[in-house]
């Protein structure tokens, strides 16, 4: 069974753990395994953006390092977790300054230069399982069911550093749709920010915001939206009221191929 170097990151192993056991059962189901790297810290949520800013970056490079020690990619779960790794994993890459003082920072024997592969879950069931694969795997295929795919900021852009998908016309997540028999809803807004950490303190604007997120996939028809972001399952769940159920990529994943028990959506 091949084994890939993981990061859950804080809010699936806190507040969302049963997404990060349906992202395990399902790894398990289609022949790959998710060994968690050993006392990972918080990301930070957030990539700094302060050039001179090193400290918030290192719980980032210890993983990568981790990761590479193993000779293992590195998965991550949660598209926050993603975006921050993946750009500090391109600072030590490409920029020397900062790589030579994280690893200064860090007292390693080998430095650290950006050679950990980083891989979104989603990648990894596109590229490394194929989604025909999974379509195989599938034993409660979600037939008739219409769902809309909500990408939001952080998965996407910058484009051409987390190299995720087309940031302006992405198809992974409608491809994933389509690999456990749902019918994917293409809508105007599945690209656009829920409001992300400002609903903490400007919880309407936030509101606002998810609630246009909600029409324009219910206006085409959509019957429940997925996404792969902890931050906008929270603030679309919240603020639309029920009126389109949300639901996290890996819960419907767990359930299509058995290893969850089935629900009526």
């Amino acid at each position: 069974m091949i084994k890939y170097s993981y990061y859950p990151g804080c809010t699936l192993r806190t507040k969302a753990k049963e997404l990060d056991q349906y992202a395990r059962s399902s790894a398990s189901a289609l022949g790959f395994e998710l060994e968690e790297i050993e006392d990972w810290q918080c990301c930070g949520g957030v990539y700094p953006l302060g050039t001179d800013e090193i400290a918030t970056k290192l719980s980032s490079v210890r993983a990568l390092n981790e990761a590479k020690e193993k000779e293992q990619d590195l998965i991550t779960l949660c598209s926050a977790c993603h975006h921050v790794i993946k750009r500090v994993n391109d600072d030590m890459k490409n920029v020397e300054d900062i790589q030579r003082r994280a690893n200064q920072y860090m007292g390693l024997t080998v430095p650290y230069k950006g050679e950990t592969n980083v891989l979104h879950y989603l990648e990894v069931l596109r590229d490394r399982v194929g989604f025909d694969k999974i379509r195989e795997k599938v034993v409660h295929p979600f037939t008739g069911k219409k769902i809309g795919a909500y990408y939001g900021c952080l998965l996407l852009r910058p484009g051409k550093i987390l190299e995720f998908d087309d940031p302006e016309n992405p198809s992974i997540i409608e491809e994933f749709i389509r690999a456990i028999g749902g019918e994917p809803v293409i809508y105007p807004y599945r690209n656009e920010c829920c409001g992300g950490y400002i609903s903490l303190k400007e919880k309407e604007l936030s509101g606002n915001m998810c609630h246009k997120i909600v029409e324009s996939a219910k206006g085409f028809g959509a019957e429940m939206l997925i996404t792969a972001c902890p931050l906008c399952l929270y603030n679309l769940n919240k603020s639309n009221g029920e009126k389109l159920p949300v639901y996290y990529f890996t819960e419907l994943l767990a359930e299509a191929l058995g290893v969850k028990e089935v629900s009526e959506k």
